[in-house]
């Protein structure tokens, strides 16, 4: 371990001096850390809506809410978060005016019968008087009192006196009793009809859909034994995504999910279309169009909530099971390219079942450590649960204050012969199997700061160093891969819950393979620009573009343009 941390400065002093500098600069700030970007698993609630707090103990993704079931007996919701308790006395309600005959007839009512609620501040809201349907709400309920009382037979009979004034009062309130009972019907009526079509008490159903036009402009680099080309291989495309997300809650604080999704979004490193990784938009897919199960997790807290289990069927990558809070994360209203997400040398390690160990120590630090296998059902040799793919992660989260955040973590990974991807396919094709197969092992380090300088300007950016290993060889000189990326976010940015976002970064790029014979030659450059304007809560329009330099790490290759418009609608 001293001799990966030893590397890791090694190779990256001048990033380190930098990222320290940020550090001791940014102490002083005071005001809530943003990201910006929403996590990929936020779907559940915000679908990576708008600004969302890094600030949590052990999870900044949102559980499913309280089952409503779990709401006081005989409290009435008003349909917006306030609650009628009941009164003894008509002076409670003191917006009332008590000058009014009506008033001191529905005094006497309530204080013998105790039939009329009001909010828990004692008012009908605010200042204002009584409307005449609140008067006509709070006579009903004595009438249902009193009808409840003579059906009783009780010793508690209303008077004649009472029954009098009731007669008055109706007589005087009539339309409004009348309005008023054939809203509680009709609200009756659509209740049953909801609770008989409903999708299911225990679950919640959400989803994301995507449009995605994009083009991309320059010549085929060269790479792989493919040459370059002077023509612009690539054709304008509109692609989609379709997401589905059923969260089921069994406890009211536990979450199961399960996704479905259908894709079919252009991935541009073909051989005939741009021949290189760099690229790859932050989502793509097979032209298959099929609908499968992309996603299957399930959570729960224990230690009195401050730690979480997670554990994962299918389709979990590291950053799901860890978090990051790289402020562009989301394929659907962040980065609009792969590298531009996250570090992939990191995040992009081997991953797809496995289970995660969280624990909040207090509201500074978070741990959180687990294990991860990319080929968990498969029963031959050198696959399945642990003989496979595998990932074996760690993860500190430091919060020092509202307004700056940091994680440091490690993945120690294994690559198996035949299905080494080192890079997370982002940078050169040499960096994602640099040993032609051969199996690999990795020690992966990750370096994060995000800092909120203002509520409209957030700045960080990510370090990553993977130190890579041939299995099958006496040669035990490590292969360096480094990359790292600045991100500038403008929260609300002309409009509220809009987001302007600038990358510029390096894709991993071999520094040092021991004897130099599969070293990159030279480094590329990702500079992204891209503009989330919120048009409302259901729908975000993404215009951008990022720019490569050098691609594949290559001078030879001319610069090569990336331009997309993306929608997202959420439901």
């Amino acid at each position: 371990m001293t001799k990966l941390i030893w590397n890791t400065f090694k190779h990256s002093s001048s990033v380190f001096s930098v990222a320290l500098l940020m550090v001791g600069s940014a102490i002083a700030a005071e005001a809530p850390l943003q990201n910006l970007g929403s996590d990929e698993d936020s779907v559940n609630q915000n679908l990576a809506q708008g600004t969302i707090e890094i600030s949590q103990v052990v999870d900044s993704r949102p559980m499913p809410m309280d089952d409503p079931s779990l709401a006081p007996v005989g409290v009435s919701d008003l349909g917006d978060g306030e609650y009628m308790d009941q009164v003894t006395s008509v002076t409670q309600l003191s917006d009332v005016q008590p000058t009014d005959w009506a008033f001191q007839a529905l005094q006497s009512l309530v204080e013998r019968y105790g039939c009329i609620a009001g909010y828990p501040d004692g008012t009908y809201k605010g200042n204002r008087a009584m409307t005449r349907f609140e008067f006509a709400a709070g006579l009903n309920a004595c009438l249902d009192r009193i009808t409840e009382l003579i059906a009783a037979a009780t010793s508690d009979l209303a008077t004649r006196e009472d029954l009098v004034v009731l007669q008055r009062l109706q007589e005087e309130f009539a339309a409004e009793l009348a309005a008023l009972r054939g809203r509680v019907d009709s609200l009756e009526a659509r209740t049953t009809e909801l609770e008989a079509n409903q999708f299911s008490t225990t679950t919640k159903l959400n989803g994301e859909v995507l449009f995605w036009l994009s083009d991309t402009w320059g010549e085929r680099a060269e790479g792989r034994g493919i040459s370059r080309s002077d023509d612009d291989k690539t054709q304008t495309t509109l692609g989609y995504r379709v997401r589905l997300n059923f969260d089921t809650s069994f406890t009211g604080k536990d979450r199961l999910r399960t996704r479905l999704q259908a894709n079919n979004v252009p991935n541009y490193s073909g051989q005939d279309l741009t021949n290189t990784l760099m690229a790859r938009l932050s989502t793509d897919s097979s032209s298959s169009n099929d609908v499968s199960m992309s996603k299957l997790a399930y959570r729960f807290p224990l230690l009195d909530g401050k730690g979480k289990i997670e554990v994962a069927a299918k389709g979990y990558g590291l950053d799901d099971f860890m978090g990051t809070i790289a402020p562009f994360e989301s394929t659907g209203a962040g980065s609009i390219s792969r590298f531009g997400r996250f570090n992939p040398t990191f995040y992009r390690a081997p991953s797809d079942t496995g289970f995660k160990f969280a624990y909040g120590f207090n509201d500074v630090i978070k741990l959180t450590v687990g294990y991860a296998a990319s080929d968990p059902a498969k029963p031959e040799e050198g696959k399945g649960l642990f003989n496979g793919g595998y990932s074996a992660f760690s993860q500190f989260k430091i919060e020092p204050s509202d307004r700056i955040a940091f994680q440091l973590g490690y993945v120690r990974s294994f690559h198996p012969k035949g299905d080494v991807n080192l890079t997370g396919s982002t940078g050169s094709f040499k960096g994602k199997d640099p040993f032609g197969g051969i199996r690999t092992s990795t020690d992966n380090i990750n370096f994060e700061v995000q800092w909120l300088i203002t509520d409209g300007f957030q700045i960080g950016g990510w370090f990553g160093s993977s130190f890579a290993r041939r299995e099958d060889s006496s040669n035990n000189d490590d292969t360096t891969i480094l990359n790292g990326a600045l991100t500038l976010a403008f929260p609300d940015l002309l409009k509220e819950g809009s987001l302007g976002g600038i990358i510029v970064g390096v894709p991993p790029v071999i520094t040092d393979d021991g004897n130099n014979s599969i070293k990159d030659d030279d480094t590329s450059l990702h500079v992204e620009v891209f503009y989330r304007f919120q048009m409302n809560d259901k729908i975000a329009i993404t215009p951008g573009f990022f720019v490569i330099t050098n691609p594949n790490h290559d001078d030879n290759n001319d610069t090569l343009w990336v331009g997309t418009i993306r929608t997202q609608f959420r439901f």
